[in-house]
């Protein structure tokens, strides 16, 4: 490179060599970092090339104004030809992030498509009242349901001792575990353990921590935000923490749900789950999602876990969480999360762990801790709260918020094939008042399961709500702002219209013994 003088500050005699300081934007968290373009020695800062009284007069050993001009001339081109390359550059790069994004959204898109027919799974007859079905054991006290041991007591347990998978205190140890960077955490995450968003009494139990989705529809078709429609709140680096886009008009939150017993709730079987929808009147039958359960190779199941029942296996709901609560990819999720789709991990400088950033058995330990929870328990009974289940039964509410099910026999195969219930999850009678079916209730999020035709009228459904557990807690409904039992009953329109109509009929001593009914479960 050519070496520019200085008049302004330099005699003649001395040239001053330059120095190119280009700071390139996409290159992680250190794109402030700048690249030097050196000249033969030295350096000094380009402030430019004329403009003062001595731009006229003969410099640089004895050169002609005419050549200095020449020279400025030539090197402005330079400088010119060089930001339109590193224009092209950036444009480049931004064309293959968003490249990268679209494709990201494939694959996942790919992920969530189940590949066909649906097994039965079981087909004993629900409330069949020769059932030799028993109770399914209940619980806020951290023991096992007996799905796995106990395991040693659980303070005795440390990162250097644990064993995944070994008993249900190892499982509970790992579900509580903390993430950190060096684990995998992030880039862009919610939490930083599954107890972070799930205790509650105890580990396992619902809480007040809320997720934010949003999207847009555009002539009737939904969008995902530039990244799925999940906005992490957390971020490893603070330029990008994701933010709402202004053109995403749909925003809802989606509470934390109970994960206590749904090592039952796995062991419904489909046919089960079809026979409540068919018994429901036409007017408020549920709609059973078919989903795939990633670990059986994406074999169709009815869902049954999270908001959407977009899970059907606690394994899939497990991953899912691991990744897009925790930013922690597995061989089920191995891609990473972007920043309002923009790439942030691997080998982009803001993520040191290479994916998958675990080989899966977190994401079993996990599931296997669900599926050894005791279900949540039944508060004290009185004559008012036995008169206010009467009440709910009469008014409708049963209708969606099924009080009993019975779980697929003992040696049923069930998650595309892949998981036999064992006895401790076998043949049990729950109470979770819910048919774990999509209805529309007037509260939808307006968010499908997929953004795809097949699941558009989802978009406007939630999972029934269980109701196990209900008085442990004070944030209602999915997105988790209704604060009083009856605000959540009166939100109840749609599907639910009519029951919400004749909830307020009651008199106000048959609402005091409904609620009072509530309070118990």
């Amino acid at each position: 490179m050519q070496s520019i003088t200085h008049p302004a500050t330099h005699p003649p005699s001395e040239p001053v060599l330059v120095n190119l300081e280009l700071y390139w934007p996409f290159a992680g968290p250190e794109r402030a970092c700048p690249r030097t373009l050196q000249s033969h020695k030295g350096s000094h800062p380009i402030r430019g090339f004329a403009g003062n009284k001595r731009a006229n007069e003969k410099i640089d050993g004895g050169a002609s104004p005419t050549a200095v001009v020449a020279k400025e001339t030539m090197y402005t081109k330079l400088m010119v030809l060089m930001l339109m390359v590193l224009g092209l550059v950036g444009f480049l790069i931004l064309q293959s992030q968003n490249v990268f994004s679209q494709a990201n959204r494939q694959n996942r898109g790919d992920r969530f498509r189940h590949n066909g027919g649906m097994e039965d799974e079981d087909r004993s007859v629900v409330g069949d009242p020769k059932s030799d079905a028993t109770e399914a054991p209940t619980g806020f006290d951290n023991l096992t349901n007996g799905f796995t041991e106990q395991g040693a007591p659980f303070e005795t347990l440390n990162a250097d001792n644990v064993v995944a998978l070994r008993s249900f205190n190892d499982n509970r140890f790992i579900f509580e575990e903390v993430e950190t960077i060096q684990d995998g955490l992030g880039p862009t995450y919610n939490a930083q353990s599954c107890r972070e968003c799930h205790q509650n009494v105890v580990t396992g139990g619902a809480s007040q921590v809320a997720e934010l989705r949003s999207g847009r529809t555009e002539n009737g078709q939904f969008f995902e935000s530039l990244g799925g429609t999940l906005i992490h709140s957390r971020a490893t680096y603070p330029d990008i923490v994701e933010q709402i886009t202004p053109a995403d008009s749909i925003r809802s939150f989606r509470i934390s749900t109970n994960t206590l017993g749904n090592g039952f709730v796995e062991a419904i079987s489909n046919s089960t789950l079809l026979a409540i929808r068919d018994k429901q009147p036409a007017g408020m039958r549920g709609t059973a999602v078919m989903v795939p359960v990633l670990e059986a190779g994406s074999r169709a199941r009815i869902g049954r876990f999270g908001w959407k029942g977009q899970h059907a296996s606690l394994e899939s709901f497990s991953a899912d969480a691991y990744l897009n609560e925790m930013g922690i990819t597995t061989p089920l999720f191995p891609d990473e999360n972007t920043s309002n789709g923009r790439f942030v991990g691997s080998g982009s400088g803001y993520d040191p762990v290479a994916d998958p950033e675990d080989d899966g058995e977190d994401v079993v330990a996990f599931a296997d801790f669900m599926r050894a929870t005791k279900a949540p328990p039944r508060g004290p009974l009185s004559a008012d709260v036995l008169a206010g289940e009467a009440l709910f039964n009469k008014v409708g509410c049963a209708v969606c918020h099924t009080s009993s099910i019975t779980t697929a026999r003992p040696g049923a195969k069930i998650n595309g094939g892949v998981f036999t219930v064992p006895a401790a999850l076998g043949n049990k009678i729950i109470h979770p008042y819910s048919d774990f079916l999509l209805h529309n209730i007037g509260t939808g999020d307006g968010i499908p399961v997929l953004p795809l035709p097949e699941y558009a009228t989802t978009a406007n459904q939630i999972r029934t709500a269980p109701l196990w557990a209900l008085r442990t807690r004070n944030r209602l409904m999915h997105d988790g702002m209704s604060f009083t039992k009856q605000d959540a009953i009166q939100r109840h329109a749609g599907q639910a219209a009519e029951v919400t109509k004749t909830y307020n009929s009651l008199s106000e001593a048959q609402k005091n013994q409904l609620l009072a009914f509530l309070d118990s479960l």
